[in-house]
């Protein structure tokens, strides 16, 4: 049998706390056993899954995604490399947006807040007649690529 983790030796390697530990397993996203003491066990794949996990949620996947992308898995097994390469290729686009998006805010942080409020001196230029909420609510120069 594989070595089986306490969750504090899970928690340290994986980066996360005991709490997200507990937390990811009620949510079904891991699975431990239980020793004869009743002390949580995990198999050493879980820190594979556990880095699945944390990407996902870094690339903005709900826990509900990340869930329904590891239930694809045959066996609820941890994803390999090559489940990695075909799940990761599904999120390309979400992951291309984010930086385009943190680009243009980055571009325009300085100039305007890109929200359309005519408070700054500068939208008189930027966004006369505040032209923006035509576009919509929020910042829309900085959510929209146009």
């Amino acid at each position: 049998m594989a070595e089986e983790l306490t969750i504090g030796a899970v928690a340290e390697r994986a980066g996360v706390a005991p709490s997200a530990l507990r937390f990811y397993e009620a949510e079904g996203l891991i699975t431990s056993v239980r020793a004869d003491s009743g002390h949580r066990r995990f198999p050493r794949d879980v820190l594979r899954r556990i880095a699945f996990i944390r990407v996902a949620q870094q690339v903005g996947l709900s826990l509900g995604d990340i869930r329904s992308a590891l239930a694809t898995l045959p066996d609820a097994r941890t994803p390999d490399k090559h489940d990695w390469e075909k799940l990761s290729e599904g999120w390309r686009p979400r992951v291309e947006e984010q930086i385009a998006q943190l680009e243009r805010m980055r571009d325009r942080l300085t100039g305007c807040i890109g929200c359309g409020c005519l408070s700054l001196q500068v939208c008189k230029m930027l966004n006369p007649g505040d032209e923006a909420a035509a576009q919509g609510p929020g910042p829309r120069y900085v959510i929209d690529p146009d």
